[in-house]
């Protein structure tokens, strides 16, 4: 039996290696763009009142995938800078520099994978002048690999790029707030973005937070809590149709295209 399952694997193994050879693709740009938002996303540093993202991002490519930016490597390089400081710039984070992408050969990666390692580099200071106190860091290297035979690209949507940030609104006693912020305070006070005159709610009752392209509803320690298409919860991911209630005040989620 374990001669005949040898037997076998090898087999796969071999049918395996001939359709990934036939099926790769080589890297796209617009993967590139998504995976470096990603990691700075993915490598914050919550200061006192800033959230830093790292400045460097190196993307190793196999030399193949190289070869065929070759012609306009420069001009690739700028645009996928611009993304990166758009996606900065939206999202609020704190740069110590402008960022600085670079591109890479590594041998050992394959037609259609890439690597990213990100740092977070101090700018060069005249005398005089101080920086943040931001330790200079270097992330692993993620690697990013195909997603599998035959499999083509997926093309990146606007949303995921931050072209266009996710549009909703939420309706509450007949009336519709269309949510054009990352956080959006509901509650009591007048000083909330989105006011329920409602006595069973809290003051600061809860908060919708977009994250990427989803919305998170949380409780920000209300007295009555928090209710989520009939269940109580501290934090849920809203989707398209969704209903909470604050106090006795119900409210309705939609996202709009």
């Amino acid at each position: 039996m374990s001669f005949l399952r040898g037997v076998e694997q090898r087999i796969e193994g071999l049918i395996e290696g001939v359709f990934g050879r036939a099926f790769r693709t080589n890297v796209q740009p617009v993967e590139l763009a998504r995976k470096l938002a990603k990691e700075m996303d993915d490598h914050r540093t919550v200061s006192v009142s800033r959230i830093y993202v790292p400045n460097e991002y190196t993307v190793y490519l196999a030399p193949a995938d190289r070869e065929q930016f070759a012609s306009y490597e420069g001009s690739l390089l700028e645009e996928l800078q611009d993304h990166l400081a758009d996606h900065a710039r939206r999202e609020k984070y704190a740069m110590l520099t402008q960022p600085r992408v670079l591109l890479e050969t590594d041998d050992d990666l394959a037609l259609g994978e890439f690597g990213i390692a990100t740092r977070m580099v101090q700018p060069e200071r005249g005398r005089g002048e101080t920086a943040p106190r931001i330790p200079a860091t270097s992330g692993q290297t993620m690697v990013y690999k195909p997603a599998g035979p035959g499999v083509p690209t997926e093309a990146a949507s606007p949303v995921e790029l931050g072209i266009e940030p996710p549009r909703a609104t939420l309706t509450v006693n007949g009336r519709t707030h269309e949510l054009d912020g990352r956080r959006v305070v509901i509650g009591r006070s007048k000083e909330c973005d989105i006011q329920v005159a409602d006595p069973n709610a809290s003051r600061r009752h809860a908060e919708l937070r977009r994250e990427g392209d989803a919305y998170w509803l949380v409780d920000l320690g209300s007295t009555n809590g928090l209710d989520v298409n009939g269940k109580r919860t501290q934090r849920a991911k809203l989707a398209d149709g969704d209903r909470f209630t604050i106090g006795t005040t119900e409210l309705v989620f939609k996202t709009t295209s």
